[in-house]
């Protein structure tokens, strides 16, 4: 199965992707952690990319598609993908979908974690004592998040419009969040 799971930064989609990845056994593919990867090589794409996500914008849909094409063509990976932070504008499902299509694959399934700003603001607070992210300051966070909900309102209506959206009460405790989301997948 593969699942796409919504959330603005610092809802927790990379806490549950890893709980979903260890009970179903599927791989995770944190778009925000492939960055973060390709960052520290200190390449040219790696030094851009680092420009843009400090700032609080989103990288270019050329550059993700292409990181993201390599794991869904690896058939060691064929329908157990987690897709945490990516689509995050319409252009990028569809692109998805068309990625998923030319590999004989789709999307089982579209959790989306539903999370106030300052409940965002509190998390990056603390995410950002105990991993010291760069992109984790209050500002950044403040853009981040206005800039995810305003380009993936319409991804939501799209996934929606599919039948495979179900949408998670991301301001409650890990466990409990992580068992509805058990839930939802073992009833697919």
């Amino acid at each position: 199965m593969n699942i796409v799971i919504f959330g603005p930064p610092g809802a927790g989609k990379g806490t549950q992707s890893k709980f979903i990845e260890k009970k179903f056994n599927l791989y995770q593919l944190s778009t925000g952690e492939f960055l973060r990867k390709e960052t520290l090589k200190k390449t040219s794409i790696g030094n851009k990319i680092s420009s843009v996500i400090n700032s609080g914008s989103l990288v270019s849909d050329e550059i993700v598609s292409d990181l993201i094409e390599k794991i869904i063509s690896d058939s060691k990976y064929k329908n157990r993908i987690i897709f945490d932070g990516y689509p995050r504008n319409l252009n990028q499902a569809k692109n998805l979908d068309n990625l998923l299509n030319k590999y004989n694959q789709k999307i089982d399934l579209v959790l989306k974690l539903s999370v106030s700003l300052e409940t965002i603001k509190k998390r990056i607070s603390e995410r950002r004592a105990l991993e010291k992210r760069p992109d984790d300051n209050e500002n950044v966070a403040i853009k981040r998040y206005q800039t995810y909900e305003k380009s993936t309102e319409p991804v939501i209506e799209y996934y929606k419009k599919l039948n495979l959206l179900k949408v998670v009460d991301g301001e409650r405790s890990i466990d409990q969040i992580s068992i509805e989301i058990s839930d939802i997948i073992s009833s697919i």
